[in-house]
């Protein structure tokens, strides 16, 4: 049975600038399922993750009103990835299951609430930089959430507005803490909606899980499950059908297949700066490094036309694996 493992990025479930509502994320997922579904006529059992930024932080934004106006207590962070891995999983579930009885077909699909193990002495714990919540928080709140919530900003100027944003830990995953149920179930069969968010961050004290106030990039932890599941190949959706060298210049050029050799070469050069596409191409490498198998980054169109940037084990031959 081949398994594909599959990243959905943000811009599958919300449009920048977009209402951020369900009835949104209906129609995003719609297009993402339709986008996917062929995949399952070329034989693959798929795992979906998918990004949760706005979701998260819409739960953020809660938290802060229910606090002020109704003194209700605020949850954490992995409480809430862990209900936003619930709310996209069952939206994503009900259009699967939908677009299944359309075709009249049998393809099962489950949602696991996962948990992705970090460790505590991460250097990212010392130098957390990933930002969440509201934009901005003044001078008075920062000196009361620091004081009372322990909480870590970092000053900083956007379209000339001043202020201070909320940041967290962004720690390396290295293992799947519910992997046997994500194993077990793909190879029965199921579809699986899972890691969403980069899983819930936990890390292991005598035996004991405990959870910490992380976030883990999606695209590593999605990696990370593709190379559990021994996934033969690993798909990262974003905006772009390409990556690109010398990307909204003259000189723009897409890469079609590239060896993980070469795509090292042009990371290490700064090629791909520090933006958005910088960590796909980076779990991409990992991934390819680590199984020897294949890697594409694309949109929604490159893959319905089986387009995108391919990348390939060293010394690949053309025909992929």
């Amino acid at each position: 049975m081949k398994k594909a493992v599959v990243a959905l990025g943000g811009n599958a479930l919300s449009l920048a600038g977009g209402s951020g509502s369900v009835d949104e994320m209906r129609h995003r997922i719609k297009r993402a399922v339709e986008a996917l579904w062929p995949l399952t006529e070329e034989g693959y059992r798929l795992v979906i993750t998918h990004g949760n930024g706005p979701q998260v932080g819409a739960q953020l934004l809660k938290n802060d009103a229910g606090q002020i106006e109704y003194d209700v207590p605020a949850y954490p962070l992995d409480v809430l990835v862990a209900d936003t891995q619930g709310e996209i999983g069952y939206l994503i579930e009900s259009e699967w299951r939908n677009r299944a009885a359309a075709l009249n077909r049998q393809e099962e699909i489950a949602t696991l609430v996962t948990m992705i193990e970090v460790d505590e002495k991460d250097p990212a714990f010392r130098n957390p930089v990933k930002r969440v919540g509201k934009t901005y928080y003044d001078a008075a709140e920062v000196e009361h959430l620091s004081r009372t919530k322990a909480w870590q900003f970092l000053e900083e100027t956007k379209r000339g507005r001043k202020g201070w944003r909320r940041v967290v830990p962004s720690p390396e995953p290295l293992d799947v803490v519910n992997k046997a149920a994500l194993q077990r179930l793909s190879e029965a069969g199921f579809h699986l909606v899972a890691g969403g968010g980069g899983g819930i961050p936990v890390t292991r004290r005598n035996g004991r899980l405990h959870p910490v106030e992380a976030v883990i990039d999606k695209d590593l932890a999605t990696a990370l499950i593709a190379r559990v599941l021994d996934a033969e190949l690993f798909i990262i959706l974003t905006d772009v059908s390409h990556v690109y060298l010398h990307y909204g210049t003259p000189r723009q050029k897409p890469l079609e297949r590239i060896s993980v050799e070469d795509l090292e070469k042009y990371a290490g050069e700064g090629h791909f700066g520090n933006g958005n596409m910088l960590p796909k191409i980076l779990a991409a490498i990992r991934f390819v490094r680590r199984t020897g198998r294949r890697a594409l980054i694309t949109d929604f169109e490159g893959l319905h036309k089986g387009e995108g940037t391919f990348i390939v084990p060293p010394r690949h031959d053309t025909g992929g694996k």
